[in-house]
């Protein structure tokens, strides 16, 4: 009898699609704040990022089937063990993320931030100038599900949209132009909104730098929905001040929770939301992971092939 933890806070409904006909399994509905090291130690499969520090490559765990895109904290040498499988949950969060930051960045394009500021003190300012998401180049880095979902609705809107991948491939219908990251340094000045849908890697590391943002244009908007880590924060910071770039959106950044007092929230042409884009704030989302979980264990119990296998090498899916 496999032992089948579950961290994600679901319905009935939701018990129901996970435990299918396996009813030779034990599962075991756990918040996520109550989780114990002994329950993750204990657990043969387990859906949910629990702290990677309990599963210490535990040989017990044959699946982790966690409930983010990103794996950068289960990746790290000593956390799994060589017989743990670990997949995520690609797939679930395109919709709600890309939306989220495609509101953000019609937000800094007509300078509603500014406006809302002003609400505060009652203030009656004409901020000027504008610029348009028809008639834009929109580069997309990282063209997964999340950036092809932005890329999607940028171009419906009449963007010129450039897709940014690590490998080569059909151009998709969401793009204009499909290029590798080794042409990256070509777009950046030709682009008037940059997004970046990155994960946490040793390459995406400060990928957006000084030398990066000094290649902008100085009416562009740089957007960052991946990770906190591929941004310098210092090179943003002053990128803006300096008006070398228009405006930037951020729903990541290093560290997470940002403290008070860092300067990035007080430039006020930078939009910080916290890490809020994805998680369970539209409720489908949830449901789609309880989806890709469900299907993948009845895939593993039965012996068939699982989706969003991860490369512990580049932390993507295979």
């Amino acid at each position: 009898m496999k032992r089948i933890l579950i961290t994600l806070p679901v319905t009935e409904h939701h018990k129901k699609r996970l435990e299918g006909t396996n009813t030779d399994c034990s599962f075991g509905y756990v918040p996520l704040s109550e989780v114990t090291i002994d329950m993750v130690q204990n657990s043969e499969i387990i859906v949910g990022n629990v702290p990677a520090s309990f599963i210490a490559a535990s040989d017990t765990l044959e699946l982790l089937q966690l409930n983010s895109a990103g794996t950068d904290a289960y990746i790290v040498p000593g956390v799994l063990s060589s017989k743990t499988i670990l997949t995520n949950a690609t797939g679930a969060y395109g919709k709600t993320v890309a939306e989220h930051m495609f509101g953000m960045m019609m937000c800094l394009q007509k300078k509603l931030h500014l406006y809302r500021d002003d609400r505060v003190n009652g203030d009656w300012n004409d901020y000027g100038t504008v610029t348009s998401i028809t008639g834009a180049t929109v580069a997309v880095i990282g063209l997964g599900d999340i950036g092809l979902y932005f890329a999607g609705m940028a171009k419906a809107l009449g963007a010129y949209v450039i897709g940014v991948k690590r490998r080569k491939s059909d151009c998709p219908k969401q793009a204009d132009e499909l290029h590798l990251m080794e042409d990256i340094d070509e777009i950046i000045p030709k682009s008037d909104v940059i997004v970046s849908f990155l994960p946490n890697t040793p390459s995406t590391y400060h990928l957006y730098d000084t030398e990066f943002f000094s290649k902008m244009k100085n009416s562009a908007v740089f957007l960052n929905g991946g990770r906190g880590s591929a941004v310098d924060q210092d090179a943003l910071l002053s990128a803006v001040q300096n008006r070398e770039i228009s405006a930037a959106g951020l729903d990541v950044t290093d560290p997470e929770p940002l403290p008070p007092t860092h300067p990035l929230w007080r430039e006020k042409n930078i939009m910080i939301t916290p890490h809020v884009s994805g998680s369970y704030h539209l409720p489908e989302t949830l449901d789609k992971i309880v989806e890709i979980a469900a299907t993948n264990i009845e895939n593993y119990l039965t012996g068939k092939s699982l989706k969003n296998l991860i490369d512990f090498e580049t932390g993507y899916c295979k």
